[in-house]
């Protein structure tokens, strides 16, 4: 049977679609009565795999709606179709360019399907990134105060941070009510915590980002988190490797917390101290400890034990 790939392009008030092998080429728009019309056109062609790229957050309804439609659908990761683009030899952007490079990606690639974030999942993930905003808000205002000396400047810098702060209060409180008046994320949150270098923050953000954990295996989590090394290579020339894509709000969680864990974690401190006498650069050390930690929450949450030294 032949196999039907679509690619759809969101954007803030219109959805392009394009259909693989049919070359079929169509447009609705992102509400509510476009959403219908996508999903009775695309019901009935037996499709295998319906890609969407992530844009900032409008596709996050559209996706639910094809999922509520029960046609196979994934959300993808905007970096991945921008490289498959290059690969093509795509440099144009437009969006029916972009829809058809996407049913392409979805093809090539057929990325797995995963079950899409629930709606307190996704509220929770909301809450996370807002918070990250206003810390980033707040330590640009700290730098702007180092950098003036008139009174007038810093009296308004003082006034803009103590706004943030108590936002960052009112949203902290937010994603506790969330977290401890939910008894699954309490159980989990408890079990992240247990270990030495998890702190609430850390723990919360990989509930929200990263809801999948204890579920996949080491290389599938640490492929999601931007952590799998990945290597440029040619015949017989071998490059450096590297880290990147995935989920970068968990990886910059990750690295926070490994710079904890090799203080304070047994386990991850004399890992890290081996890395180091075998004369790994402090930067790919800290990275594998990333990964060893990722792998280790991801066994915690799978067998529901916490943290103990063998």
């Amino acid at each position: 049977m032949e196999q039907v790939y679509v690619g759809v392009d969101v954007s803030k008030d219109r959805l392009d679609v394009h259909v693989l092998p049919r070359g079929e080429v169509f447009a609705v728009a992102r509400n509510g009565e476009g959403l219908e019309e996508l999903n009775k056109r695309l019901g009935g062609l037996g499709v295998s795999l319906v890609v969407v790229e992530a844009t900032g957050g409008f596709e996050t309804v559209v996706a639910a709606s094809l999922a509520g439609a029960s046609l196979p659908v994934v959300v993808a990761n905007p970096a991945q179709i921008r490289a498959f683009a290059r690969a093509l030899g795509k440099r144009a952007k437009s969006d029916p360019i972009d829809a058809e490079v996407i049913a392409r990606f979805a093809g090539a690639t057929r990325p797995e399907l995963r079950t899409l974030p629930d709606e307190q999942t996704r509220t929770l993930a909301d809450l996370v990134a807002r918070r990250r905003q206003i810390v980033q808000m707040i330590a640009a205002e700290r730098q702007r105060e180092k950098r003036t000396q008139l009174r007038r400047v810093l009296r308004s810098i003082k006034n803009v941070v103590a706004a943030l702060e108590k936002a960052l209060n009112d949203v902290d409180q937010e994603i506790d009510d969330s977290v401890r008046g939910s008894p699954v994320w309490r159980e989990k949150e408890d079990l992240l915590a247990s270990v030495p270098g998890i702190g609430p923050v850390t723990a919360r953000v990989l509930l929200a980002e990263m809801p999948e954990l204890g579920s996949l295996d080491r290389r599938q989590t640490a492929s999601l988190a931007g952590l799998a090394p990945w290597t440029r290579q040619s015949g017989q020339w071998r490059g450096k490797s590297f880290i990147g894509g995935g989920r970068a709000g968990v990886r910059t969680a990750l690295f926070m917390a490994s710079l904890t864990a090799v203080r304070h974690n047994p386990v991850l401190k004399a890992f890290h101290q081996r890395l180091i006498a075998a004369g790994k650069p402090k930067m790919v050390a800290i990275i594998a400890v990333a990964r060893k930690l990722l792998t280790i929450l991801n066994a915690i949450l799978r067998d529901k034990r916490p943290w103990q030294i063998a």
